[in-house]
């Protein structure tokens, strides 16, 4: 399928350059909105990042060179696109309220990689082993309509952190006693923990779109901390925060601290019937109590569930005390949301393939545009006209499809409506011929030598008479 831009991508850009002017922003120039809804649509019919694959997929029309040049050096405000973006959609849709939803994720490099920014050893959950990557925070917004990715931000450890780690780690197996053990390193605002990096997000979200009522903000584990939830409240002026605990985390009940674990085991559960996203109802197992959290010197609503089948309970914590425990179960359910947007980032975002684009600005541009793909596609003619009529969103795959046989059509129709379509499509097989890639294969042995292979007379062995 040829990129030339489709209506829809054209009228998505238009709309995200007038918000883009509304922010006090500098305004898209005409070439510079050429480039942006052509890039866009490589993206989504290409599938990947890849400035050769646009060009020939143009047919020449866009020069791989010129491609790449505007991408690097051209004077586009890029670190408001994706702001001026979200504001074309909550306005379209007209939200004006939601749930904010974090999560980490990560994108496999290469070990010999050197120029791609932020890549560094993370830790492989599924083999427990390390590989080369980046990481990332996403922040999405899930309203009673769509889900939209909010904003991101990538994530480097701080390396004396690690080498504290280590350290520790060899004073430990040496007995040395806790209070004679390294210092923690203090920490370094050049590499801001997880837990910054979702406030900032947070505090950003709340500072460009006022008027988006946050119902609550939903996290894993790893922001269950009291700081973390103080603060993603204080910044989004919402009173519920829902994460989990782990469950050795310490309360205090009739006087004495003890791990949730054994306060929950006191009791057993109530079996009762959760909604999961407004869809499902799963049979669960509950119980609830207002406790103090030791680690948190304040009370907490902690909630022990496991659903049919798990033997063990996950401890989820609220801090606004006022919520029914239905409520707040109910709620965190969506935070599952936010793993199925980034599947389908990885899956169709065009970034999670050959995004090989070097330094800082790279990468973090390179996302930028994904993640207008996301925009763009909430925006397409067919999920809207479904989400205005409350029916079901068509998803990510389907939507992609729909613009790959539009592209497609387009194409044909380019040729079978011109004034001349014999001439049209001799030059469109022209084009396309000129086009495609001519690259040497290492599979063959043509053209090369492949030295000698047959004995040498001096060197055969006669056997004695």
């Amino acid at each position: 399928m040829l990129i030339r831009p489709l209506s829809c991508v054209v009228d998505y850009v238009t709309g995200l350059n007038a918000s883009l002017n509304r922010i006090a922003a500098t305004p898209l120039t005409k070439s510079q909105r050429g480039w942006l809804a052509t890039v866009l649509m490589g993206l989504i019919v290409a599938g990947s990042f890849n400035w050769a694959a646009f060009s020939r997929r143009s047919l020449g029309a866009f020069k791989e060179s010129r491609l790449r040049w505007v991408f690097r050096h051209a004077n586009i405000a890029w670190s408001h696109l994706l702001q001026a973006s979200l504001a074309h959609v909550l306005s379209h849709y007209s939200v004006t309220t939601g749930v904010l939803v974090l999560d980490d994720s990560d994108k496999v490099r290469s070990r010999n990689t050197s120029k791609i920014a932020g890549v560094h050893k993370v830790k492989d959950k599924k083999t427990g082993g390390w590989f080369n990557g980046q990481e990332f925070i996403f922040l999405i917004l899930a309203t009673g309509t769509l889900t939209i990715p909010v904003g991101f931000r990538f994530y480097i450890p701080n390396p004396a952190l690690k080498i504290w780690k280590k350290t520790v780690k060899d004073q430990k197996k040496a007995g040395i006693p806790p209070k004679q053990r390294t210092k923690r390193p203090e920490p370094n605002s050049d590499y801001p923990s997880k837990q910054t990096l979702a406030l900032d997000l947070l505090k950003t979200f709340a500072k460009n779109h006022p008027s988006v009522k946050v119902q609550a903000v939903l996290a894993d584990a790893l922001y269950g901390n009291a700081h973390f939830m103080d603060e993603a409240a204080k910044v989004t002026s919402c009173s519920q925060v829902i994460s989990q605990l782990r469950k050795n985390q310490l309360v205090r009940s009739r006087g004495k601290n003890v791990s949730l674990m054994s306060y929950f085991a006191r009791s057993q559960g109530v079996k009762s019937m959760l909604t999961i996203r407004g869809g499902d109802d799963k049979q669960v197992t509950m119980l609830s109590a207002r406790l103090l959290v030791k680690s948190h010197s304040k009370k907490r609503f902690v909630i022990a569930l496991k659903y049919e089948g798990e033997t063990d309970y996950r401890f989820i914590v609220a801090s606004d005390l006022t919520w029914r425990h239905m409520d707040v179960a109910r709620t965190y359910t969506l935070r599952w949301l936010v793993e199925v947007f980034i599947q389908d980032w990885k899956g169709h975002g065009g970034w999670n393939t050959l995004s090989k684009q070097h330094g800082v600005n790279g990468a973090a541009n390179g996302v930028t545009l994904s993640l207008l793909c996301d925009h763009l596609l909430l925006l397409h003619p067919i999920q809207s006209a479904r989400f205005k009529n409350k029916q079901p969103g068509m998803s990510v795959g389907c939507l992609v499809e729909h613009i790959n046989a539009a592209a497609l059509i387009d194409g044909i129709s380019h040729i079978v409506y011109a004034d001349e379509p014999k001439k049209e499509f001799d030059k469109f097989k022209t084009l396309m011929e000129d086009s495609l890639p001519d690259r040497s294969s290492t599979k063959h042995m043509s053209g090369l030598d492949l030295g000698r292979m047959e004995p040498t007379p001096s060197l055969i062995y006669k056997k004695a008479a």
